[in-house]
This record gives C-alpha cells, sequence and structure tokens, in this order.
C-alpha cells in the first residue's frame, strides 16, 4: 500500500467515525427533543438548534465522504458509451471540475461567509455559538474534496481507477 493509499483511507476512517457520531447525537437529540415535549409537557429551544446545526454538518461533511468513496449520486448512462480511453479523459475532466466546484464555492466562498459572521460576531439564537464555527465545516469539506479530486486524477493516471 503507498502512502497516499494510506492516507485516503485513514481520511476515511476517521471521518466515517465523525459521521456516526454527529448522527447519532442527532438521533438523541431530536428523541430528547420529543421525549421533552410529549412526555415533561415542555419543549427545549436548544434541540431545534442544535439539530440543525448537526444536519448541516451531516450533510456537507456527508458530501466530501461520498466523493472520496466516489459514490457520489451521478448518471452514467453516456459514460458506459464510451471506449476506456475516453472514460479516463472524461473522468479526469469531471474531477477538475469538481475540484474548482470545491475551490470557488466552498473554500473561497466558504471562508468568506465564516470571515463575514466571525467578524460581525453573528451568534446562533438560541446556544449562542459563534456562526461562524458552524459555518467553517464548509471551506474544511471543500478542502477535503480537492484533496480527494486530486487523489483520484492520481488514481485514474496510474489506471488504478477507471470510472
Amino acid at each position: 500500500m503507498s502512502k497516499s493509499e494510506f492516507v485516503f483511507n485513514k481520511t476515511n476512517l476517521i471521518l466515517e467515525k465523525i459521521l456516526i457520531t454527529i448522527f447519532a447525537l442527532l438521533v438523541l437529540d431530536v428523541l430528547f427533543q420529543v421525549f421533552s415535549r410529549y412526555i415533561l409537557g415542555t419543549s427545549f429551544s436548544w434541540t431545534e438548534e442544535f439539530a440543525r446545526f448537526s444536519l448541516i454538518w451531516l450533510t456537507i461533511l456527508g458530501a466530501a465522504y461520498l466523493n472520496g468513496k466516489r459514490e457520489h449520486l451521478s448518471m452514467d448512462f453516456l459514460y458506459q458509451k464510451l471506449s476506456l480511453s475516453n472514460k479516463r479523459k472524461v473522468s479526469i475532466l469531471i474531477e477538475l471540475l469538481i475540484f474548482l466546484f470545491a475551490l470557488i464555492v466552498m473554500v473561497i466562498g466558504g471562508f468568506n461567509l465564516v470571515y463575514t459572521t466571525l467578524h460581525l460576531e453573528q451568534l446562533s439564537g438560541t446556544l449562542r455559538i459563534p456562526l461562524g464555527y458552524i459555518y467553517a465545516i464548509m471551506p474544511f469539506s471543500g478542502v477535503l474534496i480537492m484533496c480527494y479530486s486530486i487523489y483520484h486524477i492520481s488514481t485514474i493516471y496510474s489506471n488504478k481507477i477507471t470510472n
């Protein structure tokens, strides 16, 4: 196993554990919210906000994870009709487009969003967490996606993957 494969597998393993933890916290939070509302007769406002933030993190980190595993949603009807050499070219083009999207929208746009919300000292309504910390997942996931794209391009060049 090469060093890049080791780092790739270790990153995926860490990301899996983080996603499982976030999902478990989300489930516990929603169960507590239902329990408190229907059994205790009172509602805690922080549970809704925590669920929202957990879902944001779960979705954006999950997108990076799926990109790394190359299991994201795609329509490959035309792709399957291509020759092997054209599949490699299209795969590299797709990875480059994903890289550019992650760079421009997620990393640059995400850093601008984080900087703006931290600079303006915006806090969440109930938990009073700086929103910049919540939005920081956007550039972090963007960097992950960019790293995954570089890894995938190198594996496509070395003929380890074709689709």
